[in-house]
């Protein structure tokens, strides 16, 4: 007989802890424990909590290679979901053994869980242990992770209730989401500039920033008409992804030397031999159907931006023509033009580059595809395949934050469709001309970089930050991998890997061999590359086109999100009272700055490239290699900071210690109906609302001190303390959730579904309604 002893870590994650009975079964490849209930006399399965239990066997079970956890529901006691994080074990002979979990435990069934070395399904000998086999684990998966093909593959979803636990936001994340879009829209909306429709003065403008102001948006504020800072935009912008070396100037873009080059000391031909002129062509928004605001008709333009690099090295528009047509009716503007009729042309062409780059740059190329990856993972990968264990911190909230996306901003009543001139079927046209466009070598910066001529062009620091971070991400992944794949064949073979790549290839891409998309891997280099694209598109890349979005267009005559009167005409009718008429109106301003105010914000639950709290590697080669990327991400950052200390400007977004670069796309401030903060109808105030939302944050602090009193010895005693604690914590939530509902807001429907213990109470609640609080609650949400 033997005793085998269990260390069980509990998450260290709001809401992580529970009170049901706790049941493991161990299973060796000499046989299996009895079912055994994990019992103390002091709660042993609460948040951050490390308990200690013995397992008593007759024989030894061989070497470990699975675990079974059981949750099983108790009367009088709340049906609570768990996270475990990991449970280690030591068995008789001195054998050390973990077994990562990081999943909640929502039901009674039985879950299964390999031991930590990652395992190919080529190496794996045990796939058939009990009742579990990774077939069967990754058909259970497949169940609840399924592909929706209308539109653009993404995960199946009815509701945000019906997303899985395991990728919901956390209960820290939703709070300070809702906490972060109401005060930014509540500061912005009590001004009393909302008593008016349009701008009056620039001054106007200004006050708003001063509402939430950054060293950058300042910057931008102070030298937004500046025709170096327009070019810089192109470079190390939001949008770093559109401007190209012109090496033949396009035939619908009918420009001189004398128009170009008034001066005479140079001309086209040999500035383009030099290599010194480019072109920004927004071609894919040409026809595009504008959208119509408040009865008002919006105005989108698709320009060409001819940009030339001068002799101090700064790269400045030469040339700007407004639509894709030459026509009589559409000038082209230059420099040399008035004041207004060249600043007002810059305008439009950077409201244009904000309709396209937030719907291609960024959510397409980044979030739609990094759902397409992550689906796929989760589909076709078992959680010991070292594929899996390597990518999935970088899906992180993905899902979540794509399920918002869908409903709450390229939907027909979403954000996009009442604050910006691309519309709600604009945006749908815009993304499905984009995903037609998109190719493989546009997704890895090396190659993406040399297609468009730009290896040499001074001051690029989103080129030179990212070329080195995708070699260090390359290094990474490559030794990495090389530990489980030795040769070519062994790709070849695994299944599961070729399962995942063809899912991608068939729903992100939708088999259209143009892309340049793989469909299957043939050697471990092709492998290799995908992979680090993968993991620099959720990380690098997204930080690259969303940490700068308030940045740049805070200042709303930089990033204009719709535009109000038509593009001139003709020239030398443009004054600036035209200016202020064709921006946008004040509430359209007020909305789409505080949606990017949020979509730039970082959760204090953050977790940053290179960064691995989850633990899901456990042998030492690979833990090795990650400790190594640590270290080289760090001498990047410091390098980045050095240069950055130099410059008027700093760019910031690529430096992997920044606060607005995380792991994953996911991580950004989130989306939700700005609209009805607070309800039209409702008397409730800004001030109340953000109090109601300060107790929603502030009780994740509570709950921690809840905890602490688990820690040490005890009785029974200290359960019923903490569960008085825990539900003061709760107790205080459903407050504010009633307040919140009772005043219609929809603050109530974005937090509900990550308050287990409540959600109950408040649809009790919602149950005792009648419709016509319901009809007014789905004004302005979406009622799952």
């Amino acid at each position: 007989m033997g005793d085998y002893e269990v260390i069980v870590f509990t998450g260290n994650v709001s809401s992580a802890s529970t009170f049901n009975k706790i049941y493991i079964k161990l299973v060796g490849t000499d046989g299996k424990s009895e079912r055994t209930h994990l019992w103390s006399c002091v709660p042993s399965f609460y948040r951050g909590a490390v308990s200690h239990f013995i397992v008593s066997c007759r024989k030894s079970l061989g070497h470990l290679a699975l675990i079974e956890l059981e949750k099983e529901n108790q009367t009088l006691v709340p049906n609570k979901a768990w996270y475990p994080a990991k449970v280690d074990v030591t068995s008789p002979e001195g054998g050390k053994y973990s077994f990562p979990v990081y999943r909640w435990i929502t039901d009674s069934k039985v879950q299964s869980f390999r031991e930590g070395a990652a395992l190919t399904v080529i190496e794996d000998k045990h796939r058939l242990l009990g009742h579990y086999s990774r077939q069967q684990e990754l058909l259970e998966r497949q169940e609840v992770y399924s592909w929706d093909k209308q539109g653009i593959s993404h995960l199946k979803a009815d509701s945000l209730l019906s997303l899985p636990y395991d990728i919901r936001f956390s209960l820290t994340k939703t709070a300070e989401m809702v906490y972060i879009g109401a005060t930014g829209l509540g500061r912005l909306g009590l001004m009393g500039i909302l008593q008016s429709n349009k701008f009056t003065c620039m001054e106007d403008i200004k006050q708003l920033l001063n509402v939430h102001k950054t060293q950058v948006s300042e910057y931008v504020s102070n030298h937004w008409k500046e025709d170096a800072f327009f070019g810089y935009q192109f470079l190390n912008g939001t949008n770093p992804m559109l401007i190209q070396r012109c090496t033949q100037l396009p035939s619908n873009l009918p420009v001189t030397d004398k128009t170009v080059f008034p001066d005479g000391q140079h001309n086209l031909a040999e500035e383009i031999e030099k290599g010194n002129i480019f072109l920004c062509d927004y071609k894919l928004l040409d026809g595009v159907e504008s959208n119509t605001i408040n009865g008002n008709k919006q105005f989108l333009t698709a320009p060409l931006v001819l940009l030339w690099k001068n002799n101090d090295d700064h790269l400045v528009p030469v040339a700007i023509q407004l639509k894709q047509k030459p026509k009589e009716d559409n000038p082209i503007f230059y420099p040399s033009d008035s004041e207004y009729d060249w600043l007002i042309a810059k305008m439009f062409v950077r409201s244009a580059n904000f309709n396209l780059y937030e719907l291609n740059a960024h959510l397409l190329r980044t979030h739609l595809l990094a759902e397409v990856f992550a689906v796929s993972l989760l589909r076709n990968l078992p959680m010991v395949h070292p594929l899996y264990k390597l990518l999935i911190p970088h899906t992180r909230y993905t899902l979540n934050i794509n399920f918002l996306a869908r409903m709450l901003l390229i939907s027909k009543g979403g954000t996009f469709a009442k604050f910006t001139s691309s519309g709600g079927e604009g945006a749908l046209t815009i993304l499905r001309r984009s995903l037609s466009t998109l190719t493989y070598s546009s997704l890895c910066i090396p190659d993406d970089i040399a297609e468009r001529g730009l290896k040499d062009v001074p001051n690029f620091y989103y080129r030179d930050d990212g070329l080195q971070l995708w070699e260090i991400i390359s290094r990474f992944v490559k030794s990495t991998l090389a530990f489980y794949y030795k040769t070519d064949a062994e790709v070849q073979e695994d299944t599961e890997l070729q399962n995942w790549i063809k899912e991608i290839f068939q729903y992100g891409f939708l088999s259209q061999e143009s892309t340049g998309i793989p469909q299957k891997f043939t050697t471990v280099d092709e492998m290799v590359k995908f992979v680090t694209m993968v993991i620099f598109t959720c990380s690098a890349q997204h930080s690259a086109v969303n940490s700068g979005q308030y940045d740049f267009g805070g200042w709303m005559p930089n990033s204009p999100t719709t535009m109000e009167l038509a593009p001139p005409k003709e020239k030398g009718t443009t004054t600036e009272k035209t200016m202020l008429e064709t921006f946008p109106s004040v509430n359209t301003t007020v909305h789409a700055m505080a949606t990017v105010w949020l979509l730039s914000k970082q959760s204090s639950d953050s977790i940053f490239l290179g960064q691995y709290p989850e633990k899901h590697f456990t042998e030492r080669f690979p833990l090795l290699k990650i400790k190594e990327f640590q270290e080289e991400l760090k001498k990047l950052s410091a390098d980045i900071k050095a240069r950055n200390s130099s410059l008027d400007l700093p760019y910031t977004y690529l430096d992997p210690e920044c606060p607005g670069f995380p792991g994953t796309p996911g991580l950004e401030g989130g989306l939700f109906p700005l609209k009805g903060w607070p309800h039209p109808r409702s008397r409730i105030t800004h001030l109340q609302l953000n109090r109601m939302l300060d107790c929603c944050v502030t009780s994740r602090g509570n709950e921690e001190a809840a905890n602490g009193l688990y820690t040490g010895n005890g009785d029974t005693e200290h359960r019923a303390r903490a569960q008085g604690h825990e539900a003061g914590v709760y107790g205080d939530l459903l407050f504010a959730f009633k307040t919140l509902f009772h005043h219609k807001s929809p603050a109530f429907w974005v937090l509900l579904p990550h308050i287990p213990m409540v959600k109950p109470l408040i649809l009790a609640q919602l149950s005792r309604t009648g419709p016509t609080i319901r009809k007014q609650l789905s004004d302005a949400v979406i009622i799952t």
